[in-house]
């Protein structure tokens, strides 16, 4: 469980999927680390807009807080960056998440999200660094970006039960179709660079997580760039390749001696036009040390653009 900044009961491991790595999810040795890491989270739009209504910023992640919280260490993919300027966004593909959205993260006890996808620069340069402060000052890291080009490449690494644990992220796209330009504060899909980074990282951390956000949006296998991406990154060193983007789930696989979820699908989101947005997947990651002894995944249903255990899991 985590220290520090949050203590809750630990909830049990429910999934559609339980892979052994040297023990199954049911058997997980004592004093394993466990890390959850959920999919897209969303917090513009419809889905601040219903929270405004609701006077409940936090509402998106409420129903999900007891199990986030029951980890050591909670991961998401912020698919908004945070801004203090300008008016509410309740449509359009240009997100803007309110400051007090911070909530839903806060409540659910995050630790660290990916700040790396093609939205990063919705908010403008100052929206990238305004992220950044927001993130930071309540108590959240982020990777993927930062304050400079070296820094997006750095990662975070996350103390638990006396052992390090790093993250990456990186991104296939960071304008949206919105800049002509790059910013070099966003960590690009780069396999050459990000290799480099795990092995810096490996240096620092006893296992390294990577998060990619790739892919054709809801097609349900992963395409050659993933593939690709994702296989550098465990030949590289990485434990783990946490994929996103897609708004679907796609197929988890075991590769050498890490694992890839190559999409887990939406968490938060407002897609209401599809079905399969309506639903995710949640990585259930225990580790002994730096090694991945276990994993399984928690299904969630998106009902109302807040996501539950799904109920033919939870009723199971």
């Amino acid at each position: 469980m985590k220290t520090g900044r949050r203590s809750f009961l630990l909830l049990p491991a429910l999934g559609l999927l339980a892979r052994r790595c040297s023990n199954s999810a049911d058997a997980v040795p004592e004093r394993s680390t466990r890390i959850l890491c959920g999919g897209d989270v969303m917090l513009s739009r419809y889905v601040g807009a219903h929270a405004r209504r609701q006077s409940d910023p936090a509402g998106p992640l409420r129903d999900l807080a007891p199990l986030f919280s029951s980890a050591d260490i909670a991961f998401v993919n912020l698919e908004a960056p945070f801004s203090d300027q300008g008016r509410f966004v309740e449509q359009g593909m240009i997100f803007k998440a309110e400051p007090q959205m911070i909530e839903a993260l806060r409540v659910a006890g995050i630790d660290v999200v990916s700040t790396a996808n093609n939205h990063a620069r919705d908010c403008g340069r100052y929206g990238v660094a305004f992220t950044l402060d927001w993130l930071g000052n309540n108590g959240i890291a982020a990777v993927g970006t930062g304050y400079t080009a070296e820094e997006a490449h750095q990662g975070a690494v996350i103390l638990r039960n006396g052992h390090r644990y790093g993250f990456l992220a990186y991104t296939y796209d960071q304008s949206n179709g919105n800049h002509a330009d790059r910013d070099d504060r966003i960590a690009m899909l780069n396999p050459e660079h990000m290799a480099a980074d795990v092995a810096s990282l490996r240096s620092r951390a006893d296992a390294v997580i990577v998060s990619m956000h790739a892919g054709v949006e809801y097609q349900k296998q992963p395409n050659a760039e993933q593939r690709r991406f994702a296989h550098a990154a465990i030949d590289a060193g990485a434990s783990v390749v946490i994929g996103a983007h897609p708004h679907v789930t796609q197929p988890v696989e075991d590769y050498r001696d890490g694992v890839i979820f190559y999409s887990l699908g939406n968490l938060v989101f407002d897609q209401f036009q599809r079905q399969e947005t309506q639903h995710g997947l949640i990585a259930d990651l225990h580790f002994v040390g730096g090694k991945l002894v276990a994993y399984s995944t928690i299904a969630v249903d998106i009902v109302s653009t807040v996501p539950r255990i799904a109920s033919s899991v939870a009723s199971g």
